[in-house]
């Protein structure tokens, strides 16, 4: 039987085991959710947020990840360099938050990008 972290799902890097996604992060999950694609968190221990971003992509089988730090949010993809990720913001709102989670899923996809202003 396949665990949780066997089946393809963009993952959202959480410190610790015992570290919970915050509510204010929901809006990323809707984006994500909208566009019909997985997502989890995983236990990522690095310090760095696109560090823990491009860890994250690494262990996803769809090859994206994301790290959260406060309020900067970081999207990374496999393919890219571990310093250079595809989106490092600082969330103004929900709705940038929104089209960043869909950005997220919209990559795994293959499809354009939203607008984030």
């Amino acid at each position: 039987m396949a665990s949780a972290m066997d089946k393809p799902a963009i993952f959202i890097a959480v410190p610790n085991a015992d570290s919970t996604v915050p509510a204010v992060l929901q809006p990323l999950f809707n984006g994500i959710e909208e566009e019909a694609i997985p997502v989890t968190t995983k236990v990522i221990t690095e310090n760095d947020v696109t560090a823990r971003a491009y860890q994250a992509a690494l262990a996803s089988r769809l090859s994206v990840g994301i790290g959260f730090d406060g309020q900067h949010i970081v999207v990374h993809y496999r393919n890219l360099k571990a310093d250079r990720p595809l989106f490092s913001i600082t969330v103004t709102s929900d709705e940038q938050m929104r089209r960043l989670g869909a950005n997220a899923a919209r990559l795994v996809k293959g499809v354009p990008f939203k607008k984030l202003e």
